[in-house]
C-alpha cells in the first residue's frame, strides 16, 4: 500500500468515526421535559402541529385539564392514526371504523402513548378541539379555558405505568404556569360531556394519579 493511500484511508476511517460518534451523542441526547420561554411549547417532547386549532379569547385564563383516552383502531394501539386524526391526514380506507370519523377536525394538544412517549399537536395559549360541547361547573364551551391531553388507551383496558409518569410530569409543569389549575379541576372529558363521552373510563386510576402529581 502507497503512503498517500494509507493517508486516505485513515481519514476516511477518522471522518467515520467522528460521524459515528456525533450520532450516537445525538440519539443519546436526554432534553428535560420542561415548558418552552415561549409557554406554548414543551421541550423535550415531539412537536406535530395539528391545523385544528383557534385562538382564545382576550383575556382568557386557563385553569382546567381534560384527561381523554384515545385508540384508532378502538383498543389498537402504536399506530400512526391518532397523529393523522389530528392533522387531517387519516386514510378512511385503512380501517371501517375510519369512515365514521372522517368528517371531523379535532385535536388535542398533547398525545402520550403507551410507551409514554409525548406528542404536542397545539401551543398551550391556544385552543384545541378536544372537548366538543361541554360544561364544568356551570361554564360551556370548555376548549376555551382548558389544555386538554389526550392518552393512548379505551376505558377497560389499564392505562400503562408510563404514561401516568410522564401525565404528572407534565400536569406539575402545567400547574406551575397556570396556577389556577387546581386538582379539582384536571378532570375526565366524560366529567365535561357526560352522556356524550365515556374516557378515559374506568380504567383510568384517578387515586393513584392524584398521588403522583402531590
Amino acid at each position: 500500500m502507497l503512503k498517500s493511500d494509507f493517508h486516505v484511508e485513515y481519514i476516511d476511517f477518522l471522518i467515520f468515526l467522528c460521524c459515528h460518534v456525533a450520532m450516537t451523542i445525538t440519539e443519546n441526547l436526554i432534553i428535560p421535559l420542561a415548558l418552552a420561554a415561549d409557554k406554548e411549547w414543551l421541550q423535550g417532547v415531539r412537536r406535530v402541529p395539528s391545523p385544528n386549532l383557534d385562538a382564545r379569547a382576550a383575556g382568557t385564563t386557563i385553569d382546567t385539564i381534560v384527561i381523554h383516552g384515545i385508540s384508532l383502531p378502538p383498543k389498537v394501539y402504536g399506530g400512526p392514526y391518532i397523529e393523522h386524526l389530528f392533522t387531517n391526514k387519516l386514510d378512511c380506507n385503512a380501517h371501517p371504523y375510519f369512515l365514521e370519523i372522517s368528517n371531523l377536525r379535532v385535536s388535542a394538544h398533547l398525545l402520550i402513548d403507551r410507551a409514554g412517549q409525548i406528542t404536542q399537536f397545539v401551543p398551550f395559549t391556544a385552543r384545541a378541539r378536544h372537548a366538543g360541547a361541554s360544561v364544568l361547573e356551570g361554564r360551556p364551551d370548555c376548549n376555551e379555558y382548558s389544555i386538554g391531553i389526550e392518552l393512548e388507551g379505551c376505558d377497560d383496558e389499564a392505562y400503562a405505568q408510563r404514561q401516568y409518569e410522564m401525565l404528572a410530569k407534565v400536569v406539575r409543569i402545567l400547574r406551575q404556569q397556570w396556577p389556577a389549575i387546581t386538582p379539582e379541576r384536571i378532570v375526565a372529558h366524560a366529567t365535561i360531556a357526560p352522556g356524550r363521552k365515556t374516557d378515559p373510563g374506568p380504567a383510568f386510576d384517578w387515586d393513584y394519579f392524584f398521588t403522583l402529581i402531590g
